[in-house]
């Protein structure tokens, strides 16, 4: 039984320690309504347009195979602060093997 026990526990650790992460860090000053995810553009360049900088943003864990799961735990993390894109400034993958990215939540200022 004992054994069956730490197995289990060994199990557990291994999936939570494995799962993909998404961390928001609220930057900005104020409070916007909340945007729909799936209106919610991922950019790798900075836009033209003027914005305001809304929250930073990271992830890790993630499969290659798995970068637009990624993009829309990303958008989901940063609608409600009402973000209308995310720029992602770094991104690659880790010597385990997984996708990784870190960026900025943006809300443009014409809207």
């Amino acid at each position: 039984m004992k054994r069956l026990y730490f197995f289990g526990l060994v199990f557990i650790f291994l999936v939570i320690s494995g799962c993909a992460t998404v961390y928001i860090t609220k930057t900005g000053k104020g409070y916007f309504t909340s945007t729909d995810p799936d209106e919610i553009e991922i950019l790798v360049l900075r836009p033209e347009r003027s914005f305001t900088e809304l929250a930073t943003v990271t992830t890790s864990n993630w499969a290659p195979a798995n970068v637009a799961k990624m993009h829309n735990s990303l958008r989901a993390k940063s609608a409600p602060l009402g973000a209308n894109a995310i720029i992602l400034i770094s991104s690659g993958i880790a010597p385990n093997g997984y996708y990784w990215a870190s960026g900025v939540a943006i809300r443009y200022k014409d809207q």
